[in-house]
């Protein structure tokens, strides 16, 4: 898959593309939808290749950044994720405020006409785009007979809930991470490279690899949850017991982290290892203990429960 992150990257002599357009966070089974309904239409229409066209950073995180989403995905987890749903090419565009600008007849010529020459262009049906959001799938359709190319707008919702990256913050936030891969189409995952904790884990028997969250990057609730760790060096997957928090039974730390117990194996050393881990059930909330002892014991429970889910 190539992947231009500036118009002025899309080679000149590009052929007729297909082109689904959105911010992608997740890639989740909606997305997926959409970028499967364009390969479909390639075919019907004759055109060389299927381009998905998303943005970084984030629009509201240059318009009103306050109000800027917490991502579920990086733009390299995205561009994987585009590239396994079938996009041939991705097109990065960088979001400013003079992109913001943009009518939405000048988004269509210079992306869609002059870039990208779209034979075809598939969106959500709640898709907007140009100057303060004026257009929509409407005002797409009417520039589409002008430049010939078609448009389809794809209902994204899959059954009684809206597929949408919205949605799956929303059970990320209340730590239901069955229903966040239900709408994704696969767990959701943290991925980052191992640090040294304060090692009161280990002191505990626990000893867990820590794994920092950034503050703009989304994450299950303050709670524990039956996993898998998976490192990158050697590919090798464990099953494990992950808490997310700031330990409150010892008065927190700096900043959220994911602490994966890994389940039945000693002497693992994952100091400086990227690892990715997979959320597959909730276990409990975030509970701040009296002692030591009664921590110790709920652990032997969370391990022996994340046990019993991951059939470990």
């Amino acid at each position: 898959m190539r992947v231009w992150r500036d118009l002025s990257d899309v080679p000149a002599d590009l052929g007729r593309t297909v082109v689904t357009i959105g911010n992608f966070d997740g890639v989740h089974l909606g997305h997926q939808h959409v970028v499967a309904r364009a390969r479909e239409i390639a075919a019907l229409r004759g055109a060389d290749q299927v381009v998905a066209v998303t943005f970084d950073p984030h629009p509201m995180a240059v318009l009103r950044p306050e109000h800027a989403p917490v991502m579920l995905t990086t733009l390299e987890e995205r561009l994987a994720l585009l590239d396994r749903a079938g996009a041939d090419d991705v097109l990065v565009l960088p979001f400013s405020r003079e992109m913001a600008a943009w009518t939405p007849e000048e988004f269509v010529q210079r992306v869609l006409v002059d870039a990208l020459h779209a034979k075809g262009v598939v969106v959500g049906a709640n898709f907007r785009y140009g100057c303060k959001a004026a257009g929509d799938v409407h005002d797409l359709s009417a520039s589409g007979e002008q430049h010939d190319f078609v448009v389809d707008a794809v209902a994204l919702d899959g059954g009684p809930q809206v597929w949408s990256s919205t949605y799956v913050r929303s059970c990320l936030a209340a730590g239901d991470v069955a229903g966040a891969a239900e709408a994704l189409g696969r767990p959701f995952t943290v991925r980052g490279v191992v640090v040294k904790g304060d090692q009161r884990g280990r002191e505990l028997g626990f000893p867990t690899a820590n794994v920092p969250t950034p503050v703009d990057a989304a994450a299950p609730c303050d709670g524990v949850y039956a996993g898998i760790l998976t490192r990158h060096d050697t590919g090798e997957s464990y099953p494990a017991a992950i808490s997310v928090g700031t330990n409150p039974t010892f008065d927190g730390v700096v900043g959220r982290r994911v602490e994966s117990y890994v389940i039945d194996r000693t002497g693992l050393d994952l100091y400086g290892v990227e690892v990715t881990v997979e959320f597959v059930d909730h276990l409990r909330g975030m509970v701040k203990f009296e002692g030591v002892e009664k921590l110790v014991e709920t652990m032997h429970d969370d391990v022996r429960r994340a046990r019993e889910v991951l059939g470990a």
